[in-house]
Formats: C-alpha cells, structure tokens, sequence
C-alpha cells in the first residue's frame, strides 16, 4: 500500500537523490543552452561586423584600383604624345639635317643663275654658257632632291611669311601690294622657310588710295 502512495507521488519511480541529479542536469542543460544562444548571437553580431568591414574594404580597394587605373591611362596618354614628339623629332632632324649646308649652298644657286640671266645678253661663248647652265641644273637637281623649293613671288600678293619688300614703285597695271619683280629667290626646305624673297612691291596711288590696275 505504501509502495502505491510512493508510486503515485513518484510516477518515474525516482528516488529523492536521482531525482535532484536529473533536476542539476536539467538546469546545467538550460544554462548551457542559454550560454549557447548568446554565444550564436554574438557571434552573427562578429559577423555582420566583418561584413561590414569587408565592404568597407572593398569600397576602398575599388576606389583604389579606379584611381590607379585613371594614372595607368594619363601615363599612357602622355607616354603615346611622347612617342610622338619623338617620332616628329626625328622626322624633323632627318628632314633638316641639310638645312645649314643647303644655306650655305643657295648663294652659289644664285650666282648661277644671275650668270645664266646675263649670258642670254651675250650671244657669244655658247658652249661655255651651255656648261655653266648643265652645272645649274644638276646643282639645283641635287637641292630639289633634298627637298629644296623656290618660292614663287612676281605676280603674288607680297605675304610677310615668304617675302621681304626692298621697296614700293607705283604701278598701274597691278594692284598695290603685288610683287612686280624679285631681286633675290626665296626658299623652302621640305615646308620651312630658310630664305625669304627679296622683291619689290607695286604701292598704292599718290594720294594712299588703291587703284584698279590698267589692261
């Protein structure tokens, strides 16, 4: 009769001393369990810290790479102009390498053909004149390969780039400011000028008005 009391107070048919082992074990299981929901909360809290550190540092490394990336193509840019002015540089050496002995060279054209002028005067020595005209031509042959050009002026309008005026005479066939007679050629080294053309210039009326040229 007693064993059925103890039963229906004790349905486990625990005694006093398992029952409190049971009760710490339970106890100790809900603590643990605790210690474990805030350990898993703490650590998604660790984390979504490192996320937000990683995307951080992200942001950071792609500003990075966008500001390298913005040097690497001005770098480029002025390496491409350098390689450029290097390559005109070189262009331009080659092309006026000759210039000062071509300078040098351009009187002696000229004395050629002042002498090849004033021997159509004379109708004597022919063969002479023919020899002085052959050495001109292979003389001015050789420069014109070099990139040698005479500068066109009589009938032009005078132009400060490629001229110098010696001086104006009145003139009614042309209009003023026109290159009535060169005295001395003008010259261009492939584009450049080297020499200016000595002329003269056809100058307005007396009275500074321009006047229409006479047929």
């Amino acid at each position: 009769m007693s064993e059925t009391k103890d039963r229906e107070k004790n349905p486990s048919g625990k005694n006093s001393r398992e029952r409190e082992t049971e009760n710490k074990e339970n106890m100790a299981n809900k603590e643990n369990l605790g210690e474990d929901n805030a350990s898993t909360v703490e650590t998604e809290k660790q984390i979504e810290n490192d996320f937000e550190k990683l995307q951080k540092q992200l942001g950071e490394t792609e500003a990075l790479v966008g500001t390298y990336k913005d040097q690497l193509l001005r770098l480029a840019a002025e390496f491409d102009n350098f390689r450029k002015r290097v390559e005109a540089d070189k262009t331009d050496f080659v092309k006026f390498s000759n210039e000062k002995i071509i300078k040098d060279l351009i009187p002696v054209l000229d004395d050629f053909q002042r002498a090849l002028e004033n021997g159509k005067k004379n109708s004597e020595n022919e063969s002479f004149k023919k020899g002085i005209e052959l050495i001109y031509q292979k003389l001015y042959k050789l420069l014109e390969d070099k990139g040698l050009k005479p500068i066109e002026s009589v009938g032009k309008e005078f132009d400060v780039t490629y001229h110098d005026v010696l001086m104006q005479v009145q003139r009614e066939d042309v209009k003023p400011g026109t290159i009535v007679e060169e005295v001395e050629r003008g010259y261009a080294l492939n584009g450049k000028i080297i020499k200016h053309a000595k002329v003269i210039v056809a100058s307005p009326g007396q009275d500074g008005t321009e006047q229409e040229p006479k047929n």
